[in-house]
């Protein structure tokens, strides 16, 4: 049998048709509810029992991208989208994931394709420059920088790597460290990483770690026998973008023998900022760093970027070398193999995207981009703090704004739900030990002033007076 392949004519013809179905969906996303209207199991419904014995024609399938795809879509690409944090599917960044997949290139060595390892080396350590990051995290030190498929798994194995390097201490007796505000991936990576012991510390009143309470409860671990393992310092907690003290956490793991790892998934594009850069003071304590340009950093997911000041323990916990993967270039020392520095072998090529971006925009866009949302985000602070009808949950650092209406924990959740169900934005519900609260997160690219005038004048229509019960 001939198999029915696609022609290069073929694939140019449907390209474009994809490419302008693309360029036409992100100049009218602004024109549909940002949030999808189906019910479970509509889009299923639509979908045929058995997947197609003969070839349909691409016409039905682009067709159905409309009629099938679209109705189940949350779009998080609307400058609407005020919820959880950005995600930064722009056109570059598109283009270049698009010649990734055109390569189809798994760049698990550098033998597998040169450019892959090699590109991905040199955009990680442009970054450790535009974020002001220790000059040792480059690959030309002592560490070195890749990128991972999320924070989550740049977490997991941070404790991994941790793990290893105790390995003379039973499992059982380890213990990590972070803030009771810190992202959830935390307790995920210890579970995943077989440690046990989570300890949640006390944090202040702008929600960062105390860092006595962190040393406090090192000694009493120590006191009955446990082992502290790692610490996690979060630069813009999920929930309120709180800062913890990174310096000062970082000695008291230095003086314990902790691995200190810090996690700045959303807030580490703002460090292309230099008046943000005090955020993580300390940095020359951390053993390892993560971010995700997938967030705020205008790359479409996924794309995050994993340092550790130095790589000798990752590669020792990572490396497991089979007869099939020796080559030359690898046994001379003289190149990077990436499949040694995280958990999976196969990779794709990431770093193109990053590339296209960083090259599209340049950092002096990124910056103005990332300032105005900062200058959005403040504004709406102070129109919140202004009215009696709401109060601020935690201080505004970066692009999150965080509220609560005075009447209490009703009043709060059923603004939200209001919001949500108005269609033009979304926003995230939220709770801490003091209530329920609204996180709204500024940092989509198209987001404008216009943007966030629509959603305080749906806030301001929807609240109910201070004086409402809650």
């Amino acid at each position: 049998m001939t198999f029915p392949d696609w022609t290069p004519d073929d694939f140019r013809r449907h390209g474009y048709e994809v490419v302008d179905w693309i360029a036409d969906y992100l100049a009218r996303v602004e024109d549909l509810p940002v949030i999808s209207r189906v019910e479970p199991g509509d889009i299923r419904a639509m979908l045929p029992p058995r997947a197609p014995e003969e070839a349909e024609p691409f016409d039905a399938v682009l067709a159905d991208l409309d009629r099938v795809i679209l109705p189940g879509i949350t779009h998080w690409q609307h400058p609407g989208w005020f919820a959880y944090f950005p995600t930064g599917a722009s056109p570059p960044s598109i283009l270049g994931d698009l010649v990734s997949s055109g390569l189809g290139v798994v760049g698990f060595l550098w033998a597998t394709s040169p450019a892959a390892t090699e590109l991905e080396s040199q955009v990680l350590d442009w970054l450790v420059d535009l974020l002001d990051l220790p000059q040792g995290w480059k690959t030309t030190g002592p560490g070195g920088g890749v990128i991972q498929m999320s924070a989550s798994d740049a977490t997991h194995l941070a404790f991994v790597v941790a793990r290893h390097r105790r390995h003379e201490t039973p499992v059982e007796q380890m213990v990590v460290y972070a803030s009771a505000e810190a992202h959830s991936s935390v307790v995920k990576g210890a579970r995943v990483a077989g440690v046990r012991h989570v300890r949640p510390l006390a944090v202040d009143e702008e929600l960062a770690i105390v860092p006595a309470a962190f040393e406090a409860a090192v000694v009493a671990d120590l006191e009955v026998g446990r082992t502290p393992l790692a610490v996690v310092s979060t630069v813009g907690t999920t929930g309120t973008t709180a800062v913890d003290p990174v310096r000062p956490i970082g000695e008291i793991a230095r003086r314990h023998r902790l691995w200190h790892h810090v996690d700045a998934a959303y807030a580490g594009t703002a460090m292309i900022c230099p008046e943000f850069r005090h955020h993580q003071d300390g940095l020359e304590l951390v053993d390892s760093y993560v971010f995700n340009p997938h967030k705020w950093m205008l790359t479409n997911f996924d794309c995050s970027a994993f340092w550790v000041a130095d790589r000798r323990p990752l590669i020792d916990a990572m490396s497991i070398m089979p007869p099939y993967l020796r080559n030359a270039a690898s046994e001379s020392g003289q190149v990077i193999d990436y499949r040694d520095w995280h958990v999976p072998l196969g990779r794709r090529f990431r770093a193109l995207k990053l590339w296209f971006v960083l090259r599209a925009y340049g950092a002096e866009a990124i910056r103005a981009m990332v300032r105005s949302h900062v200058e959005l985000a403040r504004g709406l602070a102070a129109r919140l703090e202004a009215d009696p009808r709401f109060e601020l949950v935690a201080p505004v650092p970066f692009s999150l704004v965080t509220f609560r209406h005075v009447a209490g924990d009703r009043a709060t959740d059923d603004l939200a739900a209001a919001l949500n169900a108005s269609g033009d934005v979304y926003v995230t519900p939220s709770h801490l030990d003091s209530g329920s609260f609204i996180r709204v997160s500024i940092g989509q690219r198209t987001t404008e002033a216009r943007h966030v005038e629509r959603l305080w004048q749906l806030i301001d229509d929807l609240a109910p007076p201070a004086r409402s019960a809650g």
